[in-house]
């Protein structure tokens, strides 16, 4: 197995690892780096338990092979549990009901996090939209609606 030194930027500290650059970036994570909020649901892009911020853009780290990813700033939920932006999204979550049985959770959240550096003050229509990567089988999404109303609300100016 052919293995590289890849450095990147990882929830704010600068990594380097030696791995197979065709490894996906979901199980270097898991497996290598033992960061397990990102989870694998489908392993095909469709569902967004694995989604992490690359670049500050939503992405299905199951669908990313590690060796582009050099040089590169990957945020994943455990480095967004770092900021102050964090605090608010769990706060919102928690009111609004939107935890149930907590799978899709941090993929949620993630998603949350780009849309609302993307619209700080969404309407339903962009928070549908920001939110429909990723698949919720307990809420029916209409408490997770209210939690990024809420997140929005109370992070005003925060993104």
């Amino acid at each position: 197995m052919v293995e590289n030194s890849i450095k990147l930027r990882l929830n704010f500290e600068e990594v380097e690892i030696k791995v197979n650059p065709l490894k996906r970036l979901l199980d270097v994570l898991r497996e290598d780096l033992g960061l397990i909020g990102p989870k694998e649901g489908c392993g095909e892009g469709e569902c967004g338990a694995c989604s992490v911020l690359i670049e500050g853009k939503l992405v299905n780290s199951c669908m990313v092979p590690i060796g582009i990813l050099e040089g590169k700033e990957i945020i994943t939920i455990e480095g967004l549990q770092k900021t102050k932006t964090y605090d608010i999204l769990k706060e919102s979550y928690e009111e609004a009901g939107a935890v149930q049985c907590g799978f899709c959770t941090p993929g949620m959240i993630m998603a949350t996090e780009a849309l609302l550096r993307k619209h700080p003050n969404p309407t339903e229509e962009q928070i549908r939209e920001g939110i429909s990567g990723n698949l919720c089988r307990c809420t029916g999404y209409n408490m997770i609606i209210d939690a990024v109303k809420i997140a929005a609300k109370r992070g005003e100016g925060l993104w």
